[in-house]
C-alpha cells in the first residue's frame, strides 16, 4: 500500500521529532508533541484548527487526564499540564541518578500509565527503563537497561503486552495482568535487526483484530505485524524516512495518524524526502483500532 492512501494533515510547520500520537475521542482531536522543539500540539479533526504550547524541557508524551487535564512526560518527571493556563505541575521523577528523559508512554484500560526513559546519551548498554504509574500514585520499574523505551501497546482482552525497545530493535511481547498491572513471561517476538530492511522500531499501536502497525525509523515504512508469527502483514511507504509512531483515530478509528522527524536528517535526505517532519494521515486500511485509555489517578 503507498502514497494514494495518505495525505499530509499540517501544512506549512515540520517537526524536527513528531511523537507521541494521542487520539482524544471526546474532542475528537489529536494530540502530539515534538520532543527536541519541546512543543505540545492538539489538531481538531472538525476545524482543523491546530494550538500548540511551548514548554522548555523534553516532552515526550502527551495523554488526557480522566479528572481533567493532561499528563506529560517532562524532562524525567511525570507532570500534569493545564492547556487553558499552560501550568505545569509535578506528579513524579525517576531515574534521579541517570541523565534521562522520558519518552513514550500508553496507558492500560484500568488507567495506569506505563512510560520509559531513554538515556540523553543515547547508548547500546542502556541508561533507561520501564516504569509504570499506578492510579494511587505509586511507581514501580519493571525493566531496566533500556536504550529507548518506546512503543507500547495491548490486546483487545487484555491478556498480552508490547513492548519496543528501540536500539537493540526488539519488539518484546509479554503476558499480562490486567487486575495487578505486571507482567511476566517477556520475549522477543520481532526482531527488527534480524529483519534487516527496516531500520529501528519506533512508536507502535495495535488494531481490534490483535495485530501491531510499527512505526520504522529510518526505513520510512508503517509496518503492521501478526504478533504471534512475526510475520509482515502490510507496509505502507511514506515520502519521509524518519517514521517516529503512529496511533488509530478519527471518528470510527479506521484513520491511522502518523508522525516522522527531521532532526539531524543529512541536506541529502531533506532534498528526497522533502514532507519530512510533518504528520501524516492515512485511510483505506480496512481495519479498525483500539480506543486509546486515559491515566485514571
Amino acid at each position: 500500500m503507498a502514497g494514494d492512501h495518505f495525505c499530509q494533515v499540517r501544512y506549512g510547520e515540520k517537526y524536527h521529532i513528531g511523537e507521541g500520537p494521542h487520539w482524544d475521542e471526546t474532542t475528537q482531536t489529536l494530540y502530539f508533541v515534538d520532543n527536541i522543539a519541546q512543543r505540545v500540539f492538539s489538531w481538531n479533526y472538525k476545524t482543523k484548527e491546530v494550538q500548540k504550547i511551548q514548554l522548555d524541557k523534553y516532552v515526550g508524551f502527551i495523554i488526557p487526564r480522566a479528572n481533567g487535564g493532561h499528563v506529560i512526560g517532562y524532562g524525567k518527571t511525570i507532570s500534569t499540564l493545564d492547556w487553558n493556563t499552560k501550568n505545569v505541575s509535578l506528579i513524579t521523577e525517576v531515574d534521579t541518578n541517570v541523565v534521562t528523559n522520558v519518552n513514550d508512554a500508553k496507558c492500560d484500560t484500568r488507567g495506569r500509565l506505563w512510560f520509559g526513559t531513554l538515556g540523553v546519551e543515547i547508548s547500546a548498554d542502556g541508561k533507561g527503563s520501564l516504569y509504570c504509574l499506578y492510579t494511587d500514585g505509586t511507581v514501580k520499574k519493571h525493566m531496566e537497561k533500556i536504550a529507548i523505551s518506546n512503543g507500547l501497546a495491548w490486546t483487545s482482552d487484555n491478556k498480552r503486552m508490547y513492548y519496543i525497545d528501540s536500539i537493540p530493535g526488539k519488539v518484546y511481547g509479554m503476558d499480562y495482568d490486567i487486575e495487578t498491572g505486571t507482567f511476566n513471561n517477556e520475549k522477543v517476538i520481532i526482531d527488527f535487526k534480524a529483519i534487516g530492511t527496516l531500520g529501528f522500531p519506533d512508536g507502535m499501536t495495535i488494531d481490534t483484530e490483535d495485530k501491531l502497525w510499527i512505526a520504522c525509523f529510518n526505513g520510512g515504512k508503517v509496518v503492521r505485524f501478526d504478533p504471534d508469527t512475526g510475520k509482515q502483514l502490510q507496509s505502507i511507504d511514506f515520502p519521509a524516512k524518519r517514521i517516529s509512531s503512529c496511533c488509530f483515530g478519527g471518528p470510527n478509528y479506521d484513520e491511522l495518524f502518523v508522525t516522522c522527524g527531521r532532526t539531524a536528517a543529512p541536506e541529502e535526505e531533506l532534498k528526497k524526502f522533502p514532507l519530512s517532519g510533518s504528520l501524516f494521515r492515512v485511510t483505506g486500511l480496512g481495519v479498525k483500532g483500539l480506543k486509546p485509555s486515559v491515566y485514571e489517578g
